[in-house]
């Protein structure tokens, strides 16, 4: 296996002093996984190295049996990513943490790991256009019979998962719609079948919520999101119990390498210290515009876990401690109108990431989910007027004003 990493938790390669209270999470994000080197650095060390050495012949053999702790390759670990990985656990609340290169990759390693042919996977049918590509084309030419389930209808649920299942997938909130999903209610009937629940966090972050809590086994993030929230790098991470992580992780994670760079690694363990300020902030400023928006003659819907016109509004109160950083809006007149209110924004930039302490709005059917056929798009109701918002670190009476403007 090679270079165990420590459980989440908090360390001091220092002194072992170690607290004898559990540490609040935003206390976790400055000091989990903390592993300073000789030097008694106080900012976290970059190790840029793709090997390393070893004291002698037989140090190197019992390192790859694992018989000694000792990092052999970055393709496999490397201590800035070990600090990242250490350190999002104990944010999130899990035994172990992996991190990959991008969101992707993360989404598609914590699946790919437990299936083969013949295996099948039930999933929420509202998602991020990836991931569906992955699950509607991909896994099927494995041999993979896969199966999309809408909204949180129980029977409905309970018919999907009425014969035996692999894995089941869930996005919540899901990416544009901000569509809610009963963790503990399809967790609860997954189990039931054997199967193994896999929760796309992104939109949440693990601020706002923490799916393992309410019955998932793991939980995957693309990082490039809120985690680093900044515009700089890509990454993504995938949390679960020891079993998961070492069984059948780690194994399909070495051989196949979608790795995270240690550069891209520092930048995440330095972005964590600020997470939870930035998604708190985010979460409020995103709730009073939703407010404003659906307030707004000229706006026909607005989709926003915080607002009680939500359909998922009290599963939501449920499970999330906010609304998220997160929107989206239909205008009247469809894309022509849209288009002329994007294009008027002067505060609000048009991109299509999110989670970034910039405010940035794209047109979902033209961009992120421009790879779906128009029925599918339909279905998830991404229509040509809709709008994705993800508020960022602006005030957000400037972010109103910048929209009141654009709208007129």
């Amino acid at each position: 296996m090679t270079h165990q990493h420590r459980p989440w938790g908090y360390s001091n390669s220092q002194d072992g002093n170690l607290p004898d209270w559990q540490l609040h999470e935003e206390t976790l994000a400055v000091r989990a996984g903390l592993a300073r080197s000789g030097f008694g650095e106080t900012g976290e060390a970059m190790y840029l190295t793709s090997g390393y050495t070893y004291d002698s012949a037989e140090q190197a053999v019992h390192s790859f049996t694992d018989e000694v702790d000792h990092f052999v390759y970055s393709r496999f670990a490397n201590p800035t990513v070990s600090m990242f990985e250490e350190r999002l656990a104990a944010i999130e609340g899990a035994q172990y943490c992996v991190a990959t290169g991008s969101g992707m990759s993360a989404m598609f390693a914590s699946i790919a790991c437990l299936v083969e042919s013949g295996d099948r996977i039930v999933a929420a049918a509202s998602m991020f256009s990836s991931c569906y590509v992955v699950l509607s084309e991909i896994l099927p030419k494995w041999g993979i019979k896969v199966e999309f389930v809408k909204g949180n209808d129980k029977k409905v649920w309970e018919k999907a998962l009425s014969e035996k299942t692999k894995v089941v997938f869930i996005e919540t909130p899901s990416n544009p719609m901000l569509e809610i999903v009963d963790l503990k209610m399809v967790s609860d009937l997954a189990h039931n079948v054997g199967a193994t629940v896999i929760v796309d966090n992104v939109m949440a972050s693990p601020i706002l919520q923490k799916p393992l809590q309410h019955g998932a086994d793991v939980v995957m993030y693309s990082a490039t999101k809120h985690i680093d929230g900044q515009g700089r790098v890509l990454g993504g991470a995938i949390l679960g119990s020891f079993d998961y992580i070492q069984g059948y992780l780690n194994p399909f994670i070495r051989h196949t390498g979608p790795t995270l760079s240690a550069f891209n690694a520092w930048v995440l363990v330095k972005s964590l210290e600020t997470l939870a300020m930035r998604v708190n902030r985010m979460n409020e400023s995103a709730q009073a515009v939703a407010e404003f928006l659906a307030e707004s003659p000229k706006i026909k819907s607005v989709n926003y876990p915080g607002l009680k016109s939500h359909k998922g509004f009290e599963i939501a109160q449920r499970q999330m401690s906010g609304g998220g950083t997160t929107l989206s809006f239909e205008v009247e007149g469809g894309a022509t109108e849209l288009f002329k209110v994007m294009d008027a924004l002067k505060v609000i930039d048009i991109s299509n990431n999110l989670g970034d302490s910039k405010s940035l709005i794209t047109h979902p059917a033209s961009t992120t989910h421009r790879r779906l056929d128009l029925d599918t798009r339909e279905s998830m109701g991404i229509t040509d007027s809709l709008a994705r918002l993800s508020v960022g670190l602006e005030h957000p009476t400037d972010l109103i004003k910048d929209l009141q403007q654009a709208l007129r």
